[in-house]
């Protein structure tokens, strides 16, 4: 029961972000070269949507699959860290076309290329992993 609701979820991501058009790389390069509004568009819906769902989430006490409470920890701003960290996520992006999530869409709409991709955000997580103590946080 729990993976049919995985499954269900990332078909709903798959659609939207599809017919939104938030994986092509057209919108992206328009994104970084402020030419237009669309992706600043679905990423403020996103937000603010999730915003208003965790909200009523944690206000009615909804519990995860497993039976937990869904609690959430603000993290520390630590503005350094945040901005290296967002300038190394968006050169990524920007070169790839593609974040996390989209790109197992990609994979998902016949772009079998996007595999490559992940094979290296995979590697590139787990090396993190290996040396996320040795760096600076």
């Amino acid at each position: 029961m729990k993976n049919i609701a995985y499954a269900l979820v990332g078909i709903v991501f798959g659609i939207t972000m599809t017919k939104s058009e938030a994986i092509s790389w057209y919108r992206i390069i328009e994104m970084f070269r402020f030419e237009s509004f669309h992706m600043y568009g679905i990423i403020g819906v996103a937000v603010g949507l999730s915003a208003l769902l965790l909200f009523i989430l944690k206000r009615n006490k909804f519990t995860t699959l497993e039976g937990g409470l869904i609690e959430h920890e603000s993290m520390q701003l630590r503005p350094k860290r945040h901005l290296l960290a967002g300038s190394i996520f968006g050169l990524g992006w920007a070169l790839l076309g593609a974040c996390p999530g989209p790109i197992y869409v990609l994979i998902g709409n016949g772009f079998l290329i996007m595999g490559v991709v992940l094979i290296g955000a995979v590697l590139g997580t787990y090396l993190y992993g290996i040396w996320m103590d040795k760096l600076p946080h």
